[in-house]
């Protein structure tokens, strides 16, 4: 059964970049019916903050993203180190005792000669005097795995064929001198012992997958198979920060944009699918395929986001969870599915909704532009009482012709006029639409110059 799983490290909120492979790792098991955990991977006790491994988890969810989990790879420290201390005895393992300091300085010596940083395997050298010494020194050991020789390749789910020579590699750090372990470690331990069969994740990990697939031959596990999807890019061609709080999912919720527009747009962003609003997620999954995921990074867009946003309003139907979001935006209730389809062609969020329940239930000051239409305009009115019910397209098109012809205004001197009277602004929903809200009494009230 296919097993994927998304590792974030909850020192900080989750962005649109990791919001993105979620997403994917979500859709490709979510479409072979296999299982989706969430693991994260808070072994760094000083930055990982339980108030991020919950604002990840609702974050999630509401995505509309299930999983199962959290595992927590701060309660699995053993396990770690007896998969550690095994390759060591199997000399996969080898401990090191250079400080950072030293490390550094053997780096910029190596570039000043031309060659490549590569770390030179003194520690593998040491005899058990040496190691003795840096011990009673206070010098404690880190650990590195040690790669074999030869090629290293494997069939990416997204870039094709990719190859490293082991030699052109050093060997990575998996364990530090303060016995923490790091990614390219403990993930390879947690997916093994998991049963991980893919990992999809971004492109800034090709050189760790290298490593970490003799990582998972030295623990005797079967290799999964490995995507590296392109990182996002701002909308001028930059790296996204990771910093940037407004591109977290928390802040986009905060503004107003729907669930589904995030999954839309960063499930069809650098694909050959166009970005379109879709419904509901079975969509996306419906017509999920690796294959159309390009690998040149796309740009994330705020401004396109809003758009997409916007068009998905513009087509959302009305139901029990819209109504009682109405509710609570506009303070009070029952909202109407009339209102609703009246004014949904003019929202970017669901809160822009709420200035115009005000237009339609509550008191405006009408802005009298002229006087003598209004006038007109009263007299013009068919005869009360009448709702949505009464009042049709065939009410408008009488009122307003009968009207036309009275004044002799057609067009924009026409329903200018009358539409900042009626609603207080210049631009909005269709009025023959927001007439059977707004009702008989406050129609003619408004007409009239009166607060109402």
């Amino acid at each position: 059964m296919v097993r994927l799983r998304f590792a974030p490290s909850p020192t900080g909120l989750l962005h649109v970049g990791n919001a993105r492979i979620a997403l994917v790792n979500w859709m490709l098991a979510r479409r072979e019916g296999g299982t989706f955990f969430l693991r994260l991977d808070d072994t760094d006790a000083e930055r990982s903050r339980p108030a991020f491994s919950t604002a990840i988890v609702e974050d999630l969810h509401w995505l509309g993203l299930d999983f199962e989990g959290p595992v927590h790879q701060s309660e699995r420290l053993d396990l770690y180190r007896e998969c550690l201390d095994r390759l060591v005895a199997a000399g996969r393992v080898y401990p090191c005792f250079e400080s950072p300091e030293e490390l550094e300085l053997q780096r910029k010596r190596l570039l000043a000669s031309g060659k490549p940083p590569i770390y030179n395997r003194a520690a593998l050298h040491l005899s058990t005097a040496e190691i003795e010494a840096f011990e009673a020194e206070g010098r404690r050991a880190h650990y590195r795995f040690k790669l074999s020789p030869g090629t290293i390749e494997w069939q990416d789910m997204v870039h094709g064929p990719l190859r490293f020579e082991a030699g052109d590699l050093s060997d990575p750090v998996v364990i530090r001198s303060d016995g923490r372990p790091l990614f390219t470690w403990s993930s390879c331990v947690d997916d093994a012992d998991m049963g991980i069969t893919h990992i999809l994740r971004g492109d800034d990990h090709i050189s760790n997958t290298a490593a970490q697939i003799q990582i998972f031959e030295a623990l005797g596990n079967a290799v999964p198979s490995f995507g590296h999807l392109p990182l996002l890019l701002d909308a001028r061609g930059r790296n996204l920060s990771k910093r940037d709080d407004s591109l977290s999912l928390k802040a986009l919720r905060e503004t107003g944009i729907e669930p589904m527009t995030v999954a839309s747009y960063l499930a069809l962003m650098g694909t050959s699918a166009a970005i379109e609003p879709r419904p509901d997620l079975d969509s996306l999954i419906a017509d999920f395929d690796l294959g159309t995921f390009s690998t040149a990074s796309p740009r994330f867009d705020p401004d396109e986001l809003v758009q997409l946003n916007a068009r998905l309003l513009h087509a959302r139907p009305f139901d029990d969870e819209l109504r009682e979001r109405l509710e609570r935006e506009v303070g009070g209730g029952p909202v109407p599915e009339e209102f609703w389809l009246a004014v949904r062609a003019n929202l970017t969020t669901v809160a822009d909704a709420g200035p115009w329940w005000r237009v339609c239930f509550a008191e405006i000051t009408p802005v009298m532009e002229d006087p003598d239409l209004c006038a007109a305009a009263v007299s013009a009115l068919p005869a009360a009482p009448w709702h949505a019910s009464t009042w049709s397209q065939e009410s408008w098109q009488a009122w307003t012709a009968r009207l036309s012809e009275e004044t002799g205004r057609k067009g924009r001197s026409l329903f200018m006029p009358l539409r900042v009277a009626l609603t207080g602004v210049a631009h909005g929903p269709e009025l023959r639409n927001l007439l059977p809200l707004i009702g008989y009494d406050r129609t003619r009230a408004r007409l009239s110059g009166h607060v109402a």
